[in-house]
């Protein structure tokens, strides 16, 4: 067991390979986008790495690279390599936790590919999900943690859905063609957009999950939103402690929750993981001074 540093975060101390998974998912670089759709699906994952006849890594296959093709009508039997934009950016395994997020931060990426040593193998994966896994864990096991919202002065140690939120939310309507989605995914740099119904009313959402089925069941992009969006959209409230927004995000894989104001029964932000992940001292505030103990995961 190690205490935490006084000042630091829940996660300080921790290595890469306390949080990655060991499960590294592999596509050829000649395989057709349908079967890249496929395996995405099939595993819950949100990027592929693509490797050549001598299992090297030379890109990663993305959700978002697959909803671009999508939009530009290219057929499923399209090579994965010809829609491959990003190359796989990789970490040691023995690197500080904390400095891998941040290069994920300021690259804008959702995960890392991991190596025990420098030009060796992949052999792990560091994404949002795995490191909010671990931050849940440690938290549900601190005995200051809580669900409850605050019941009263000097109870407020909880931290809420509010405090780290994105304020503001991308709607689409449900007549809206799915073009028009993926362009206001694109324009916002956003992974899913909630619909709403002709009163204004959140009826569900499309993600990035939802487009890339559409494209493989055939569905031209201009079927309107509503034909193809999950129903219904996943909401939390503002108050929400934020242990139990992520407990509800991270068991069900859901990425993200949209964030209702009962005051103004409106929907007025989103909550996702590395919303979740801005915030590494934890759930609550006991962790900003160091008064939880932290053991790594093996």
């Amino acid at each position: 067991m190690k205490s935490a540093p006084a000042g630091t975060g829940v996660l300080s101390g921790l290595l890469v390979k306390d949080a990655m998974s060991r499960h590294v998912s592999t596509l050829d670089r000649d395989a057709p986008i349908g079967r890249a759709i496929g395996r995405l699906i099939k595993h819950k994952l949100g990027a592929l790495l693509i490797i050549d006849a001598d299992r090297h890594a030379v890109g990663v296959v993305s959700k978002s690279d697959l909803v671009a093709a999508y939009y530009a009508h290219l057929p499923l039997d399209t090579p994965a390599w010809g829609v491959m934009f990003t190359e796989p950016m990789i970490c040691g395994q023995d690197e500080p936790l904390d400095a891998a997020l941040a290069v994920m931060r300021d690259a804008e990426i959702h995960r890392l590919y991991v190596t025990a040593q420098e030009g060796g193998p992949v052999v792990g994966v560091l994404a949002y999900t795995d490191v909010v896994g671990l931050l849940y864990r440690l938290c549900r096991h601190c005995e200051r943690s809580r669900f409850d919202p605050p019941s009263g002065p000097g109870d407020d140690e909880a931290l809420t859905v509010k405090e780290v939120m994105s304020p503001g939310v991308n709607a689409s309507r449900d007549s809206d063609s799915l073009a028009e989605v993926m362009e206001g995914l694109s324009a916002g740099g956003l992974a899913a957009a909630l619909i709403v119904g002709p009163d204004g009313r959140p009826r569900g959402v499309v993600s990035k999950t939802d487009l890339i089925l559409a494209y493989r069941h055939g569905l031209p992009v201009s079927v309107p939103a509503g034909r193809v969006m999950s129903a219904p959209a996943q909401v939390c409230d503002l108050g929400e402690p934020l242990l139990a927004a992520v407990h509800r995000m991270i068991f069900p894989d859901v990425h993200r929750l949209f964030v209702r104001d009962p005051d103004r029964a409106e929907i007025v932000g989103v909550v996702s993981l590395s919303d979740v992940l801005r915030f590494r001292s934890g759930s609550c505030r006991a962790c900003r001074s160091a008064r939880i103990e932290i053991e790594p995961v093996a």
